[in-house]
């Protein structure tokens, strides 16, 4: 098995869910998505990712993002968890939850650890560019819910840092200082990027207020 690693491209797949047979690559379009697995239906920690991630449904479609779950259980098994997810969380599960039981899925983005589980996927993480391409991932264990703070802020980094030539740094939100990169050197190109200026506190570590704020 290929493992998966930043800057390949999505394998593309074909699998059932919530919402029917999902092509993927065409059901992501030119969007982002984040793709995560669960290990299981009808567990605690898993019902309240799945709530989170459809209670943040404004905060994922403002930044152009397309959530996308899977487990190995069958359709119907999610399809009845959905009513407990949104009855305890109380939100309305609004995004598509692949039914992996043949384990297409997992076996592509390499979703079961046989030394953690032989049968059930890890909490997987995959956040996918417009270009089919992988630009980050996470793996949690089942004991451990995810931060879906994390995960958005990770998203505005990429997305501010594809648009401008900039780098996040520690603890970064988004609004707050950023860091221009060390192959910026055009004086002439630094002046137009960041009118505000910027601090250097070395050579290498330039500080400047967010461009696009």
């Amino acid at each position: 098995m290929t493992m998966l690693r930043l800057g390949d491209t999505d394998p593309d797949f074909t699998q059932e869910s919530t919402a029917g047979p999902i092509h993927f690559h065409e059901w992501a379009g030119g969007s982002w998505v984040v793709l995560f697995s669960h290990p299981a239906d009808f567990t605690p920690v898993c019902t309240t990712e799945l709530g989170k991630t459809a209670a943040l449904a404004s905060e994922f479609a403002k930044r152009g993002v397309k959530p996308i779950a899977v487990s190995v259980d069958p359709v119907d098994s999610h399809q009845k968890w959905v009513h407990d997810i949104n009855d305890t969380q109380n939100t309305t599960v609004n995004f598509p939850i692949l039914a992996d039981a043949d384990r297409k899925v997992a076996d592509l983005y390499d979703m079961i650890h046989p030394n953690a589980s032989t049968t059930v996927t890890v909490r997987s993480v995959f956040i996918i560019d417009p270009k089919k391409v992988i630009r980050t991932t996470f793996t949690y264990p089942a004991s451990t819910g995810r931060n879906f703070d994390e995960i958005l802020r990770v998203i505005d980094s990429l997305q501010l840092t594809d648009s401008h030539k900039v780098a996040t740094p520690a603890n970064w939100k988004d609004g707050d200082d950023v860091i221009i990169v060390p192959s910026l050197q055009d004086p002439a190109e630094i002046a137009q990027r960041f009118p505000k200026g910027f601090n250097a506190v070395r050579p290498y570590l330039r500080i400047t207020p967010q461009p696009n704020k």
